[in-house]
């Protein structure tokens, strides 16, 4: 059946600047990190893809080793964008990543001009398209020189590849450094995407104000620190969850006595204002106009509703904020 995308879409999600700049992003964006590679079902990718537009969320964010396997994502969101989404590219904010390593050798890694203008070669043919919206430097490279890494952000941005460049897991007096070589090459840096959540809060020590300083927009990735800010540890490990699983995210030894009880004292805010609590940990990273975007993983449809419903509750009134500062720091 040929998609029609939904005439309502863009009546509950909200859209927020993204720092200094022209763009505006929604406020929840989806991430096509591990549910999109070749072991996943391409209908349920597309069902994912679908109903995230129909709700308003016009930003997906892939990575060009994204999969599994890596590059699979952007090929099977390549066939999909051309078979159901291709009248509303000019929609659609489509954004990848260069930094972790991709193909053998000296130069399928890290940030020299070499890979990354390579990289995003390859991505936008997987992908099928002319230019990706965004463009960002996934991780800092300690050996290459800052200049050369902005050098080809700048350059790609020149070629008409990127719109716009942005930056990953840079710490705040790198990210410094980096915003001011890209302004000074004529092409600023548009987002930054940190880990940050209720559970990771390290982009609260300088982070978010060097991007204030700097008029940089966010986007927050594992917002739900890996499932944890889920009703799925309420009662314990479930068994096919991650952390049984022993991902190198999430693990067992992570899951103490002291943080089960913090979920559950969390979850019992969450009901008190009529949401779940993935909701809740959603609109707390929300909580500031410092944080442009939450970016959220899904294999199912419910979860992206529920991150969208999240905004018919995303403000916190002072009591509660107080009340969930005192458990996260008990």
């Amino acid at each position: 059946m040929n998609y029609q995308a939904s005439h309502t879409r863009y009546q509950q999600m909200e859209y927020r600047r993204c720092g200094h700049s022209g763009l505006k992003l929604p406020a929840v964006s989806l991430g096509l990190w591990h549910n999109f590679g070749d072991s996943t079902l391409i209908d349920n990718s597309r069902q994912l893809l679908r109903r995230a537009f129909d709700l308003g969320i016009t930003h997906f964010d892939l990575a060009n080793n994204y999969g599994p396997p890596p590059g699979s994502a952007e090929r099977n969101f390549g066939q999909l964008l051309k078979a159901d989404f291709a009248p509303w590219r000019d929609e659609l904010i489509i954004s990848s990543k260069a930094g972790y390593t991709m193909w053998e050798g000296p130069y399928g890694d890290w940030g020299s001009r070499k890979y990354l203008v390579s990289s995003l070669n390859q991505s936008l043919k997987r992908m099928g398209l002319e230019y990706v919206d965004i463009f960002y430097h996934h991780r800092p490279d300690p050996e290459t020189p800052l200049e050369e890494t902005m050098g080809a952000l700048d350059h790609l941005v020149r070629q008409g590849k990127a719109l716009y460049v942005g930056l990953s897991n840079y710490p705040p007096e790198l990210a410094r450094q980096a915003f001011a070589i890209l302004r000074d090459l004529g092409t600023p840096c548009l987002i930054h995407q940190p880990k940050y959540s209720m559970f990771e809060r390290e982009p609260e020590n300088g982070l978010l104000d060097t991007l204030k300083q700097n008029g940089v927009g966010c986007i927050a990735f594992s917002p739900l620190a890996g499932g944890l800010l889920t009703d799925r540890y309420l009662a314990g490990i479930p068994e096919d969850s991650r952390a049984a699983g022993a991902s190198k995210f999430l693990n067992p030894e992570q899951i103490t006595p002291q943080t089960l009880e913090r979920i559950r004292r969390l979850n019992d805010v969450a009901q008190r204002r009529g949401q779940k609590l993935s909701q809740m940990a959603l609109a707390w990273v929300l909580r500031d106009e410092l944080v442009t975007s939450v970016l959220i993983g899904a294999s199912k449809v419910a979860q992206i509703e529920d991150a969208a419903g999240m905004l018919a509750m995303r403000q916190f009134s002072n009591d509660e904020r107080a009340e969930i500062e005192a458990i996260l720091n008990a």
